[in-house]
């Protein structure tokens, strides 16, 4: 007799898309078993946003994420809006605010909207174990899947893989649902860290790394893309939002663009400026001076603005408006936001997050080959891919 114990659909990973999908099925009657490696739920939950948590943005679009199927998210971003969960987080009388470019932050620290989803959990058949090791997934046909565990076997009807990716690995992430997929002969995309800050080479680390703790104004340019937000310079290399967000299109070898005055035009705001004021003393009110030492040579720095002729207005501008640096790479997992690429759109439906290979078999979030920008586009995939396969699952 087969002892193992059933629910209609079992659930691999308690995090933020795990979380979602097991409300929405939970409220169809679904009975629901969340499986989740780590001791407690929703761990990068608690951490994000240094523990405000940017829970979504005003100015969600299919064009901030990245995927090799850019169309693929567009379904279930429209089946489950960032106003539906702005909706949610208000029913929950959770006070939060704008903090900026549409980012929606919670007022206070304290896992208000992990505590959100654990309530939402509660009074519908959803099951949660923690410390679970998986050793096994077999399909028994479609729409029938029992897995092998270190607590027991148990059989399902739907399972869906929210395991993340590799991201944070302090924080458990692992390659779990990739090599799942794999097993079941879905494509899995080349994984790489996104939103993450760059390193450089030895000879620009040398010369930068004197500036660490320096941060301007920027607008960071990469393969056509660009970023209008602050640029850090750090003792390994370069950092701040605009740095994270363009990592995500960064490709190794390649070289990035970056406008440190982005609301001045050097050769228009100079070009026979009749003062005497050095160029040093009119750039530093919108840079800092250490900065502009490294950037500028000193002879144009101590130089007159009524004196500089167009070829040095010329080294201002590449110098300024178009410095040019080659990145060595990134931080890597250990301090990435996301991870880039992952299981293939092309063989999941969009409208259901569905493996259109197995019947049952569903990937949700972070594992799938879907990527936001900085600021809560992230956590509103996880929101909209959990609800959708909530409600087929």
């Amino acid at each position: 007799m087969n002892q193992n114990k059933s629910y209609d659909v079992i659930i691999v990973g308690a995090g933020a898309s795990g979380l979602m999908a097991a409300i929405e099925c939970g409220k169809r009657g679904r009975s629901v078993l969340i499986l989740e490696k780590s001791r407690k739920p929703g761990r990068k939950i608690l951490m994000a946003g240094g523990g405000y948590c940017n829970f979504t943005n005003y100015h969600i679009q299919p064009n901030c994420f990245l995927s090799n199927n850019p169309h693929f998210c567009k379904s279930a971003l429209k089946q489950y809006t960032q106003w539906d969960f702005i909706s949610l987080v208000d029913h929950h009388r959770i006070p939060y605010h704008e903090k900026t470019k549409g980012q929606l932050f919670c007022d206070t620290k304290g896992g208000q909207i992990l505590k959100l989803l654990l309530d939402e959990c509660q009074n519908k058949p959803i099951t949660m174990k923690f410390d679970i090791t998986i050793d096994s997934v077999r399909k028994i046909s479609d729409h029938a899947y029992t897995l092998s565990t270190n607590s027991g076997s148990y059989n399902c009807q739907s399972l869906i893989v929210a395991t993340g990716g590799l991201s944070i690995p302090s924080m458990g992430s692992s390659q779990w649902g990739h090599q799942l997929a794999a097993q079941f002969g879905l494509n899995v995309l080349p994984l790489r860290a996104g939103l993450v800050p760059l390193t450089l080479h030895v000879d620009d680390k040398a010369r930068l790394s004197p500036l660490s703790g320096i941060s301007f104004n920027s607008k960071v340019n990469c393969h056509q893309q660009s970023f209008h937000e602050s640029c850090l310079i750090t003792h390994r290399g370069l950092s701040g939002p605009a740095i994270l967000q363009i990592s995500s299109y960064w490709q190794p070898g390649k070289a990035i663009t970056i406008n440190c005055l982005p609301e001045l035009d050097i050769c228009i705001a100079l070009k026979n400026h009749t003062s005497s004021q050095t160029v040093k003393s009119y750039l530093s009110t919108y840079l800092p001076k250490r900065f502009l030492e490294t950037q500028i040579h000193a002879d144009i720095l101590k130089k007159p603005l009524s004196k500089l002729d167009q070829s040095e207005l010329n080294i201002l501008d590449r110098q300024l408006h178009q410095w040019t640096i080659k990145p060595n790479g990134t931080e890597g997992y250990k301090t990435a936001e996301v991870t880039l690429g992952g299981v293939d759109c092309n063989d999941l439906s969009s409208k259901t997050m569905e493996a259109i290979a197995h019947k049952g078999l569903f990937f949700i979030g972070e594992v799938v080959d879907v990527t936001g920008w900085l600021g809560g586009y992230n956590f509103q995939w996880a929101w909209s891919s959990g609800f959708v396969a909530g409600q087929h699952a």
